[in-house]
């Protein structure tokens, strides 16, 4: 299978980023509205939702839902207030050594994915892999902190938000980690999700995100696919999520490794996943550099480094494991 990722750099939401989401929307609107648009949050509720609970970012969701054409189910859409269900794979770890750094697979399925990096200036410094253009699955922001989410593995579904609209907002507002857990703790969220939040000074939370109870700050340095205990036995064993997170905790404990290493072993198995049919294969592994404003984008046998300093706006084409021909 060919993956095309993309890198976009626009300071303020203008004309790239309007291009993009007329390119996905068709998708997106298909998937948001499966169910019934009716099923959906009116632009009434999520607009009063946003500006109730992450108010810095309201006229964002304004300015963002006139660029997307100024329609009704676009800007319902943009307000991420209960999306329908979704669920990834993702394992992410920070290395125990004393540079901050964030490593994470993001598994999920490969036609459901922007597979776009963006470099923005909306309320500050930022780069990310987005989720519906607005949302954020992973990322740092130029005070230095980096986030990054994985599935929490719960079936419950409740009232709240989609997290990657969470997450750029804990990057558009936060600078350290504490603040980061403050306002996850804060923010509805409408399924689980395990968000892992590092600073500059390699301070860190894992916060344990559910939509029927209350959020749980921990100082986890490991996330995979489950939070205190499994509570989804199935998806447990179909994404090894118990054997993942083992596999990262002896890495840490164990296994004093160079950054190099560490990095490497998400690019291998039990971590790197090729259930590309199932939803849950390995899209791309990110390594985030906060306190040198740096990451890079990973795959096996090939990598492609970005930062703040220097930000290569472009696209790459990358073949996954089971798409690239065998030796001769």
């Amino acid at each position: 299978m060919r993956l095309l990722f993309r890198a976009v750099e626009e300071a303020e939401p203008g004309p790239k980023w309007a291009g993009l989401f007329a390119e996905y929307w068709p998708a997106y609107r298909r998937w948001w509205g499966r169910e019934g648009v009716a099923a959906r949050p009116t632009w009434r509720e999520g607009r009063n939702a946003i500006r109730r609970h992450m108010p810095e970012i309201l006229d964002l969701h304004e300015e963002l839902s006139e660029l997307a054409g100024g329609g009704d189910a676009a800007a319902r859409f943009l307000s991420f207030l209960r999306p329908p269900a979704y669920l990834a794979g993702c394992s992410q770890a920070v290395w125990p050594g004393e540079t901050p750094l964030l490593v994470r697979n993001y598994d999920y399925n490969p036609h459901a994915f922007d597979a776009v990096l963006l470099k923005t200036r909306w309320r500050r410094g930022v780069i990310a892999m987005t989720d519906g253009l607005f949302g954020v699955i992973d990322g740092m922001n130029d005070a230095g902190l980096a986030v990054s989410l994985t599935f929490g593995g719960r079936r419950e579904i409740g009232e709240g938000f989609g997290v990657p609209l969470i997450l750029r907002y804990v990057l558009e507002t936060c600078e350290n980690a504490a603040e980061a857990a403050a306002a996850l703790k804060r923010i509805p969220c409408h399924m689980s999700y395990n968000v892992t939040a590092l600073d500059a000074a390699r301070r860190f939370v894992t916060v344990w995100l559910a939509p029927d109870r209350e959020a749980l700050v921990t100082h986890a340095p490991v996330a995979t696919n489950h939070q205190e205990r499994v509570e989804w036995a199935h998806h447990a064993r179909f994404t090894a999520t118990v054997e993942r997170e083992r596999f990262l905790l002896q890495r840490l404990t164990l296994h004093p490794e160079t950054e190099e290493r560490f990095i490497g072993a998400f690019l291998r198995p039990p971590l790197y996943s090729t259930a590309f049919a199932a939803g849950f294969g390995t899209l791309y592994t990110a390594a985030w550099r906060p306190a040198e404003g740096a990451m890079a984008l990973c795959w096996p046998g090939a990598d492609w480094p970005q930062s703040f300093a220097a930000f290569e706006e472009g696209a790459r084409q990358i073949l996954t494991p089971e798409a690239i021909p065998a030796p001769l």
